[in-house]
């Protein structure tokens, strides 16, 4: 009998090791940026997010599914610190693309800056290294060119929790009109404050047009909640007033089975598909390192007054760092 005892205590230790060893080769190379952005240009695609204290890395594929890098200019980074605004807290990255440059849009110091670049690759730079306009902190900022051509700038403001604020842009990206700030979204709804806090948050703005109506999406919950998670609304003005979606949240640890899911960004892939780059907790135990994912999504018509954006949870994978740059 003992021996039966001993040999069941050693099986199940041998075990407990192997899966242990199992976990940490699934994720040995999963990329690991939280807040991530996907940037397609002349048929590569660049991924960025938050991960470094320097800055910001970036990776490039050629099919969504290889990755390698980091790749930026500068030690692996697209922008560095000291050749734009800040010193530390490099949160949340944009890009886009205006004439023949390019631009980051970015947190640092809990401020928001736009920084210019000849290649998504970066340096990324400004001549003169200061924040937008705006009184207190603003963080994670989104970049929104309408069909006119106006530009605005969907981005949180740390104001009785973390609020979702929308602005016009000036034309030359120097800065806001200050006069067109107007409040878009608050954490009110049950699922958006599951932990019951006096400090609701609602962050990572990204805003599609479809059908010439506005969606504004977002995550709410602390980011380091298990249940943070993804939703949006919809206006017809790019200013609102928004009206939340009745079926929220769209990405949660319900549908997709991983903890802290969120924060991320909506692009089209070479064929036009829609996907959305987010990011999850490292473990069901561990927040960060966050791991970096995609999911795929579509377009459902209705007999609403608005079509209904469906997402594949089949679809879900982590991005995976085939080769480290050298």
């Amino acid at each position: 009998m003992h021996r039966i005892r001993y040999f069941f205590i050693l099986l199940m230790i041998v075990l407990f090791a192997s899966s242990g060893k199992a976990r940490s080769t699934i994720f040995s190379d999963t990329i690991r940026l939280a807040d991530p952005t996907i940037f397609l240009d002349k048929g590569t695609y660049y991924l960025y997010g938050t991960n470094s204290p320097k800055g910001f890395l970036v990776y490039k594929s050629n099919d969504l599914k290889n990755w390698s890098g980091p790749v930026g200019k500068t030690q692996g980074h697209a922008l560095y610190i000291g050749d734009s605004f800040g010193t530390k807290g490099f949160w949340a990255p944009q890009i886009f693309k205006s004439a023949d440059k390019y631009y980051m849009a970015y947190t640092a110091d809990e401020q928001i800056a736009i920084a210019e670049s000849n290649s998504p690759l970066g340096p990324f730079k400004q001549k003169i290294k200061k924040p937008l306009s705006g009184s207190g902190k603003q963080i994670d900022p989104f970049i929104f060119k309408d069909s006119d051509g106006k530009l605005y700038l969907y981005h949180v403001r740390l104001t009785n929790g973390n609020r979702i604020f929308v602005a016009q842009l000036k034309n030359d990206l120097s800065d806001i009109d200050s006069t067109t700030v107007r409040e878009c979204i608050a954490g009110d709804e049950p699922w958006e404050n599951t932990a019951g806090t006096n400090w609701p948050v609602t962050e990572g703005p990204t805003v599609l047009k479809h059908n010439n109506l506005y969606y504004l999406f977002y995550s709410a919950n602390d980011f380091r909640n298990i249940d943070y998670a993804v939703g949006y609304a919809t206006s017809r003005s790019p200013f609102g007033p928004w009206k939340k979606f009745a079926g929220n949240p769209v990405i949660s640890r319900v549908n997709i089975h991983q903890n802290g899911t969120g924060h991320g960004d909506f692009f089209k892939d070479k064929n036009g598909h829609l996907k959305y780059v987010f990011h999850t907790h490292y473990s069901d135990k561990t927040v960060s390192p966050r791991l970096t994912a995609i999911i795929d999504a579509k377009w459902s018509s209705t007999k609403q007054d608005a079509d209904v954006l469906m997402i594949a949870p089949e679809s879900f994978y982590f991005l995976k760092n085939e080769r480290q740059a050298k």
